[in-house]
């Protein structure tokens, strides 16, 4: 049994998946920051876990859905463009992500959800292309450490 719960391997194992990208591209990597990402930290990919929902109980099983947002981060000065490198970074993760459907065995799969796009001018063109992820996993109803 690990101290961990499944929800919180799950999250650790994405940041694994996508960190060999992250540092292919010159990114850097970030978990649910609590400060805004620096133009130094640029390009960055930031990963935050936002929900966690049940969907079924069955006897002594409960299966979840957590949903993950990995936002890519980009800065540029006019006339280069931000999305554009943005878009490098989510595809170079999103590929990583999919690649292990279950994680390991840690959850029943991932489906991406949605995608969004940010830009706004400041000193320097910033882009921000959030993504989610739904992951479904299982765990016992009493023990949130042990797979269902």
């Amino acid at each position: 049994m690990s101290a961990h719960s499944i929800r919180e391997r799950i999250l650790l194992a994405v940041l694994d998946a996508v960190r060999a990208p992250v540092e292919t591209l010159g990114a850097t990597l970030h978990r649910s920051p609590t400060v805004a990402i620096s133009r130094e930290q640029c390009p960055a990919l930031v990963v935050f876990p936002e929900s966690d929902a049940i969907t079924e109980r069955a006897n002594d099983r409960v299966t979840r859905v957590l949903t993950v947002r990995l936002v890519a981060l980009a800065r540029a000065v006019p006339p280069a463009i931000p999305e554009t490198e943005a878009d490098r970074l989510l595809t170079a993760t999103h590929a990583a992500l999919l690649a292990d459907g279950n994680l390991g065995g840690l959850c029943l799969g991932i489906r991406e959800q949605e995608c969004e796009w940010d830009v706004e001018d400041a000193d320097a063109v910033a882009a921000a292309i959030p993504a989610r992820y739904a992951i479904t996993y299982r765990t016992l109803a009493s023990d949130l450490s042990t797979t269902g």
